[in-house]
């Protein structure tokens, strides 16, 4: 299939729904969403070309090589453009829009199959103020990115002698543009023209044109931008194995606990239900079997513990899914169809989120379901958005091409009060109707059995401190390439290794967790629900103690609007991993303890 059909599909899907006369509240909540994240993708240029016909030079963003984020508009240097101001359309999507994305037209002509001689388009007039702008942007290494038909372009703005007195400009812009049929396939920019800066001088810009049919696929494109001996490196593979052996460890593991360590202890269970009275009361009773009558109280802070749980249904929901997508759908080839992807499958999985939130708060027998729900809605959101309202004051203060549009602002609202919030209370009341009574296997005793003393290591503080080692182990290589792919310039296309690697980072998070809450329970300490989650989500701490390691030993970047972006942003991540792995952890282990409890005769 190709990238034409795709995006004709996508279009299908999302405007379905209208009719000749009108359209369902259904068609009507999916198209409003599909509006705010995809807007402007039904009249996006059909990537053919008649012979001459116009050929568009957008000119994006330029900013610091080291710092990825930190991108200004292109023409916030002092660079002319070309004479031609007039320009046929272009729509920004929100997550165009939301990465900073800044297109504006060049000015320069060019045509479909029309070969241009080096001509001079405009010049610039360099003095004192523009010099200093030029020698700036040259000494941190400022790049700048162009598109022709979606296929990116880079470019250097100049370059400093050895010495770093002198600073030279490139002013020759030389575009090979291949095609394929009536399709363009290829583009390579050569930067020629290195022109001194001397201040009060003018510098003329010119470019230069030259089609070449080629054999490339248009399917296969933009298969040059990617990197295979990066990311099909052994050290990738090795970590897949690695991980696998730990997997395969770890069910063993819990292989021996559930079959011959349970097994003993439902036979000493068994026997002691055959003593008399005065013979149980003298023997050395101990392990979990005592904790019956308290093992499914309800957790501290029953709101807050459901509402995480739910958020954490719901990113792991996100994650599959979109992981499935990109696997399905290139959609790196669309400038930022990832980010739009990704808002459009959290909006649609919201009822997630209620289902899983909401009915494990009624099981706890919590009241105030409407007050959870708002909180389980919002949770995700207002933290994203909170961190990304404090970068963007730091952004406007740069100016920067980051800075989020009031315009940009509203349609995330809309998307979460008008779209998220709806879908979770459906989700929220057909999780409280459905799997909302409390179903547990023991009855719950009216006072609390107390807490015996116990060894530091059996202690849930260290439990959690520890809880995330292995997680976090089986994840931290294929972390190296994601992070590479996001703060550095590679781009990210083996979601098959994605898939994998979530697969068994779920599998080691709930092998971790079982075994961390047995040897609690069989101490006797019943509060495991809390221990469950934190034991699993601490391994964000892991993350983000390796992202400070990346940072400071992988890249270069520098400057308070790069470092605050990358922390927090970092944070973000870091904190939905830790929610998300949580979640997983509580769910698996609450089997188990439902499971084993089920299976024991109680009294």
């Amino acid at each position: 299939m190709t990238w034409r059909e795709r995006r004709k599909r996508r279009l299908l899907f999302f405007g379905g729904s209208w009719g000749a006369t009108g359209m369902a509240p259904a068609g009507l909540l999916w198209c409003v969403v599909a509006s705010l994240v995809l807007r402007g993708r039904a009249d996006e240029h059909e990537h053919t070309y008649q012979d001459k016909e116009e050929v568009v030079l957008w000119m994006n963003t330029v900013g610091p090589y080291h710092n990825r984020q930190e991108t200004y508009k292109y023409f916030s240097l002092p660079f002319c453009g070309g004479s031609k101001k007039s320009i046929g359309h272009y729509h920004e999507t929100l997550g165009e829009a939301l990465q900073g994305v800044e297109l504006e037209f060049s000015g320069l002509d060019i045509k479909f199959k029309e070969d241009v001689m080096q001509t001079t388009y405009c010049e610039i007039d360099l003095d004192k103020q523009t010099r200093d702008a030029f020698v700036y942007a040259i000494k941190n290494h400022y790049w700048y990115q162009m598109y022709i038909d979606d296929l990116p372009i880079w470019g250097i703005v100049g370059e400093a002698d050895e010495n770093g007195e002198d600073y030279y400009l490139w002013t020759y812009k030389k575009l090979e543009i291949g095609y394929n049929g009536n399709r363009i396939v290829d583009v390579n920019l050569t930067s020629e023209g290195k022109v001194k800066l001397v201040p009060n001088t003018k510098i003329q810009m010119s470019y230069s044109v030259k089609w070449k049919r080629s054999d490339v696929k248009f399917e296969d494109r933009f298969d040059k931008y990617l990197d295979p001996s990066f990311f099909q490196h052994r050290i990738h593979w090795f970590s897949i194995f690695n991980s696998f052996m730990m997997v395969i460890f770890l069910v063993g593991l819990v292989s021996m606990i559930l079959m011959r360590t349970l097994r003993k202890d439902y036979a000493r269970y068994s026997k002691e239900e055959e003593m008399d009275d005065m013979d149980r009361d003298l023997g050395d009773e101990y392990g979990w079997k005592q904790v019956h009558g308290d093992v499914f109280r309800p957790s501290s802070h029953p709101l807050i513990f459901s509402s995480l749980i739910g958020s954490g249904c719901q990113i792991f929901a996100v994650s599959f899914i979109v992981i499935i997508v990109a696997m399905l759908e290139d959609l790196y080839t669309e400038r930022g169809s990832m980010l739009s992807t990704a808002i459009f499958v959290y909006a649609a999985t919201s009822p997630v989120n209620g289902y899983f939130g909401g009915s494990l708060y009624a099981r706890q027998g919590g009241r105030r379901w409407i007050k959870q729900m708002f909180i389980g809605a919002f949770l995700i959101p207002a933290m994203v958005c909170g961190t990304a309202f404090f970068i963007n004051f730091i952004a406007i203060y740069y100016h920067a091409s980051r800075a989020i549009p009031f315009g940009t602002m509203v349609a995330v609202c809309c998307i979460c009060f008008f779209v998220i919030l709806p879908l979770n209370l459906v989700g929220t009341i057909l999780g409280r109707n459905l799997s909302g009574q409390p179903n547990f296997p023991c009855r719950v005793n009216a006072v609390p059995r107390p807490i015996p003393e116990k060894k530091w290591f059996m202690e849930p503080a260290v439990i959690v401190c520890l809880g995330g080692i292995l997680p976090f182990g089986s994840i931290f290589i294929e972390m190296y390439f994601i992070f590479t792919s996001f703060w550095a310039y590679k781009i990210y296309y083996v979601y098959g290794f994605m898939m994998l690697v979530l697969v068994i980072l779920c599998i080691v998070t709930v092998c971790v967790t079982i075994v961390c809450t047995y040897f609690l329970l069989n101490a006797e300490d019943y509060r495991w629900q809390w221990t469950s989650f934190l034991s699993a989500a601490s391994t964000a701490i892991y993350v983000y103690m390796y992202s400070f390691y990346y940072y400071f030993f992988k890249t270069k970047m520098y400057g308070l609007f790069q470092t605050s972006f990358y922390f927090g942003y970092m944070a973000v991540f870091s904190t939905a991993l830790g929610i998300m792995c949580g979640a997983i952890g509580y769910m698996g282990t609450s089997a188990f303890v439902r499971k084993i409890y089920t299976n024991v005769k109680i009294d």
